[in-house]
């Protein structure tokens, strides 16, 4: 099943129309180097911040100490709130540092769910779904645990959807996905985490998971919240870390934060990160960071064939690829963007497509392939990236 021409577009206009209205969010729209960002927010290394804040001021910029995360300072620009990526700019230039290092800094990027798409790329939301089958557990999985860092799982997933999560991971409030925007309508992004959730299950059947909240139910959200919520997970000791999101950065260059905080954690635990979906090479974080699985899309057409899919992100830096058209978890509730004549329900199944929903299809595999063969995350990961079918750019596929 494809995206329809009128509710991708509808799909993306909603997605900017939000943008739009949300004052925490700014789009630096300069073509090809397109990103989110949260206006009047400076992020540096905490060694630079003094040098960074005089040089500022030498270009009459006033700025405020906030809160930090990540082991990187924040300066708050009271006056220049929609100037971040300029003064970027200006601070990473070297002219302006002669016979010094040029400081460490960043805006504080915003961060999106990979199963809707931003910026007038192709995407579409998802659509109805027959029920699948209860795939049979493996009892021997219990013992391997995946964290998941996504809008978080349904208030009802294990007793909607009970064979494929009940006692299969722990409830807590905060790990609630909120879905909808009003009443039983769903927001652009509710149920993303649920979906995402069955498709791990799918793959490795009875496999323990840990949902986190790090997006709302639209799909946004930041730096700071992802990596609290990565570092939550470090300390819980989990195998497995599904991350079916991420962002692009100013110039493309690395998401420090997001690099600190995945390089800190425990040795042992594999990262898995979805590439993104706007059909570019253009590098999407945490993805493209040396210690995370990169997963683009492929796509399954109606013959059986499966080919690299044209919406996905791919480059140098993508390990592996998975189909990303699919069935999966989702809730009960009714999907209608603005414009859209009607309604459509649905029933606790959903189709959509997205590397969102490859790259837990890849998790899942790992955690299966470490129970099969007694191996650790690590050695599953590099079992299967030795796999005989390579896509250029878009690295080994993964069924």
């Amino acid at each position: 099943m494809s995206k329809t021409p009128e509710s991708a577009e509808l799909y993306q206009r909603a997605f900017l129309q939000l943008i739009a209205e949300d004052k925490n969010i700014s789009l630096h729209a300069e073509r090809g180097r397109e990103f989110l960002y949260r206006p009047g927010q400076l992020l540096v290394g905490t060694e630079d911040q003094q040098r960074v804040a005089e040089k500022l001021r030498e270009n009459n910029i006033v700025t405020r100490p906030g809160d930090g995360f990540a082991g990187m300072a924040r300066l708050l620009l009271p006056n220049n709130a929609e100037d971040v990526p300029r003064i970027v700019r200006l601070l990473r230039d070297p002219r302006n540092w002669p016979g010094q290092r040029v400081p460490l800094v960043q805006p504080h990027h915003v961060v999106v769910g990979h199963g809707g798409l931003v910026m007038g790329n192709p995407g579409d939301r998802p659509r109805p779904a027959d029920p699948m089958s209860t795939p049979e557990a493996d009892d021997r999985l219990r013992e391997v645990r995946v964290g998941i860092v996504d809008t978080g799982i349904s208030s009802g997933a294990d007793s909607d959807h009970a064979g494929w999560f009940a006692e299969r991971y722990a409830k807590e409030a905060d790990d609630v996905d909120p879905a909808y925007s009003g009443g039983d309508l769903f927001a652009l992004q509710g149920g993303h985490g649920t979906f995402v959730a069955g498709v791990i299950q799918n793959a490795a059947p009875g496999v323990t998971f840990d949902p986190e909240v790090a997006l709302d139910e639209n799909g946004f959200g930041d730096e700071e919240r992802l990596c609290l919520k990565i570092s939550e997970l470090g300390r819980k000791k989990i195998h497995l870390l599904n991350l079916s999101l991420g962002c692009f950065t100013a110039d493309d260059v690395a998401s420090e934060p997001l690099r600190r905080v995945v390089d800190e954690l425990p040795a042992d635990v594999v990262v898995v990160g979805s590439a993104g979906n706007q059909g570019t090479q253009r590098p999407s974080w945490p993805a493209a960071l040396p210690r995370v699985t990169a997963v683009a899309a492929a796509e399954q057409n109606q013959d059986g064939s499966v080919v690299p899919a044209s919406y996905s992100n791919w480059g140098h830096w993508v390990d592996a690829c998975a189909i990303g058209n699919r069935a999966s978890t989702y809730l009960k509730g009714r999907w209608q963007l603005p414009g859209e004549p009607s309604a459509t329900p649905f029933a606790l199944w959903a189709y959509w497509y997205g590397t969102s929903f490859a790259a837990p299809l890849v998790t899942g595999r790992i955690a299966a392939t470490m129970v099969a063969d007694g191996s650790t995350a690590a050695q599953a990961r590099d079992k299967l990236l030795t796999g005989a079918v390579f896509h250029p750019g878009y690295g080994v596929l993964i069924k």
